[in-house]
C-alpha cells in the first residue's frame, strides 16, 4: 500500500501488474479490495492503480463533506504519484461521479472511460434529502444498521441468495468506514452537480456497464449515459446488481479486458 497527502487527507492506493496504466475507482461504501477479483483478469497486461477514495478504506476523510471536487483532486495526485500522466479510468457508482468531475477538471489526463453501475444525473430532491437524512441517522445509530440496509441496494437478489461469501466480503469492506466517514461521503454525493451536460462533452472511447438486477442505477440510467456520450457502447451483465464487478468478475473482467485491449489496437 502506498500513501500520499492530498490537501487535508491522506490517500492510500495499491498498484498491481505491469503494462499500460489503468485507474480503478471503487463504489461507496467499500474500498480498493473491491477490485481484487477483477485484477486477476487485467494485471497480466495492465498496471492497475487502485485508490481508496477519500473517507473509504484506509484513506482519510479530511474536513467537511467529501465532495466530488476533493475526490478528483485526490485522484490527480494519486496518478502523479504513480507516474501516470494519462490513462483509462474505470469507475463504479461514486467512482463514476468522480470520473465526471475529473473530466471537468483534468480531461487531458483521461484516455478512455468505463462507467459502471453509475449515472450522470444529479440526485432528485427526494434522493438528496434521503442522503442527508442517512448521514444524520448513521451518526445517531451507528454504521451496522446502515451497512445491512445497503446490501439489498448494491447486491443482486441472486447474489444475496447464492453467494454468502460475496455478501460477507462486501460487509467486511464497508466496516472500514466510520459513521463520520459515511456521513460526510453521503453529504458530498448529495452536493454533486448534474453531469449530463458533462457527458455530452466526453470525447474519448467510453464503455458503459450495468447489471440486469441493478436497482440503484440500472439499465435506464445506463441508456441515458449512452445517449449523451458520443460513440459509447453499453453492456448489461446478467445476474449482477449495483456491484457488478464484485458479483460477476469473470464477465466484467472479460468486458474490461476486451475494451482496454481495443484501445491499443486502434
Amino acid at each position: 500500500m502506498e500513501r500520499i497527502s492530498s490537501g487535508d487527507a491522506e490517500i492510500c492506493f495499491d498498484i498491481a501488474g505491469s503494462g499500460p496504466a489503468v485507474v480503478l475507482l471503487h463504489p461507496f461504501p467499500v474500498c480498493r479490495e473491491f477490485w481484487l477479483p477483477i485484477a486477476e483478469f487485467l494485471s497480466t497486461c495492465y498496471r492497475l492503480i487502485m485508490p481508496d477514495l477519500r473517507g473509504h478504506g484506509d484513506s482519510g476523510l479530511g474536513d467537511g463533506p467529501a465532495t466530488m471536487a476533493k475526490h478528483a483532486g485526490d485522484l490527480a495526485r494519486v496518478m502523479t504519484a504513480a507516474g501516470v500522466d494519462r490513462a483509462p479510468i474505470v469507475g463504479v457508482s461514486i467512482g463514476g461521479y468522480v470520473i465526471f468531475e475529473f473530466w471537468r477538471q483534468f480531461r487531458e489526463r483521461v484516455s478512455a472511460l468505463a462507467l459502471c453501475n453509475t449515472k450522470a444525473g444529479p440526485d432528485s430532491a427526494e434522493a438528496r434529502a434521503g442522503r442527508l437524512q442517512a448521514a444524520e441517522d448513521v451518526l445517531q445509530k451507528g454504521t451496522e444498521v446502515f451497512f445491512e440496509g445497503m446490501l439489498p441496494k448494491v447486491l443482486a437478489e441472486s447474489t444475496r441468495r447464492s453467494r454468502p461469501d460475496l455478501v460477507e466480503g462486501a460487509l467486511r469492506m464497508m466496516r472500514k468506514m466510520s459513521a463520520e466517514d459515511v456521513a460526510d461521503v453521503q453529504r458530498g454525493m448529495a452536493e454533486r452537480p448534474d453531469s449530463i451536460p458533462t457527458a455530452q462533452t466526453i470525447s474519448v472511447p467510453t464503455l458503459i456497464i450495468t447489471g440486469d438486477e441493478d436497482t440503484a442505477t440500472g439499465v435506464l440510467e445506463a441508456e441515458v449515459m449512452k445517449q449523451n456520450i458520443r460513440g459509447s457502447e453499453m453492456k448489461v451483465v446478467a445476474k449482477a446488481g449495483h456491484y457488478s464487478p464484485w458479483e460477476q468478475p469473470q464477465e466484467v473482467g472479460r468486458l474490461l479486458r476486451q475494451f482496454l485491449d481495443s484501445l491499443h489496437r486502434n
